[in-house]
């Protein structure tokens, strides 16, 4: 049975939502703080970008407020985190680290399109929602730890979450099965985004 457009959307969705929980509380824990610290943060990483777009969607109220398994998520992998022995949380700018951030940027990416698509979004727009979706969390996260957004300093971040969105509109439009094209999607993003990172690609930056 082929997967439907709204499976599709909740899986990424849902998958994005540990992901990024995991990531945020991994930060979190790295910054020393408490219990409730690595909670925030792991639900505000996981949850930020989603709420965002569905605002500007319409799609109200959000699925992280709507629906009891995305807050529930980010709570258990922010605990699951808390928990573990220090020795097995990976250290900020680590492999472990920025693969767990490509993963859930490309994961939400694809959902945040696919999503904006069904809500009757056009084309430029629904690319721009899957980037909202992939880079919300992570910048109230960043202004939270009172520091500069991640998406406006870093190499090829929000680019390649706008990429995988975009890759995702196409195949639409293509007439491509949902499922494909969200994998493509998500595969440009990923790729996109750990290939910047080894190669320390960049945008150009303003001239001094």
């Amino acid at each position: 049975m082929r997967p439907t457009l709204a499976s599709v959307v909740l899986v990424a969705d849902l998958a994005g939502t540990v992901v990024f929980a995991a990531e945020g509380a991994m930060v979190a824990s790295a910054r020393r703080l408490d219990l409730f610290g690595i909670m925030v943060l792991a639900c505000v990483v996981a949850l930020g970008g989603g709420m965002i777009r569905d605002v500007l969607i319409g799609a109200v109220p959000p699925s992280a407020i709507r629906d009891w398994r995305y807050p529930a998520l980010a709570f258990l992998t922010g605990l699951v985190v808390f928990l573990l022995p220090p020795a097995l949380r990976p250290v900020p700018g680590g492999a472990v680290l920025a693969g767990l951030d490509a993963a859930g940027l490309s994961l939400f990416a694809v959902a945040g399109a696919e999503k904006a698509l069904s809500r009757g979004t056009g084309p430029l727009g629904a690319a721009l929602m899957g980037m909202v979706t992939g880079v919300g969390g992570g910048v109230m996260r960043d202004l939270l730890l009172a520091r500069v957004p991640l998406i406006l300093v870093s190499d090829i971040y929000a680019t390649a979450a706008l990429a995988g969105a975009a890759v995702v509109v196409a195949c639409r439009r293509l007439a491509v099965p949902v499922a494909w094209g969200a994998v493509a999607g998500g595969l440009v993003c990923f790729g996109l985004r750990l290939t910047a990172l080894r190669y320390g690609w960049n945008l150009p930056g303003a001239v001094r």
